[in-house]
């Protein structure tokens, strides 16, 4: 192998998810979530974004429809992970999901950034976060960085909505 780093600069794109119900992924990522639609292939596939972008997530059915969701213990995606821009974002949806009785499978400080998790309607993982500045990341003795998975006081980032 060499040595070659991927460029600082480069970002992950979009994701693609396959989906058993396009309209109940639908109601999830854009109903409750408030993804926007940007594009529809057919009945079987649809983009979405936010903030205009061409799409930020694919949903199909093009294999997938009609089916269970895929097992927990095998390979496969464990999470989709949404940035929000500001701490005050999450909290806005924190409420939005509490006001629909969505229901979070767990929330976590990371010490770079503060998260909840859900599964969508098809058992796929999806992180809701936002970063903190790096200066406030928490570093070790050597200067590495030190992620942690602590308590996150969902009470407290309420008061931010």
């Amino acid at each position: 192998m060499s040595n070659y780093q991927i460029p600082a600069d480069t970002r992950i794109g979009h994701i693609h998810l396959k989906v058993a119900d396009l309209d109940r992924s639908l109601s999830f990522y854009q109903g409750l979530l408030g993804f926007e639609i940007t594009q529809r292939y057919g009945a079987d596939a649809v983009f979405i974004s936010a903030g205009g972008y061409h799409h930020h997530i694919g949903l199909n059915t093009w294999y997938s429809k009609d089916s269970g969701p895929a097992p927990q213990r095998a390979p496969g995606l464990f999470h989709t992970a949404i940035v929000y821009p500001e701490r005050k974002d999450l909290a806005q949806i924190l409420k939005r999901l509490n006001d629909n009785g969505y229901p979070l499978t767990g929330a976590a400080d990371h010490g770079v950034s503060e998260a909840l998790y859900l599964n969508d309607p098809d058992g796929n993982g999806v992180e809701l976060y936002w970063d903190k500045p790096r200066e406030y990341w928490p570093l070790d003795e050597s200067g590495n960085l030190h992620m942690t998975s602590d308590h996150l006081d969902l009470q407290a980032l309420l008061k931010d909505a």
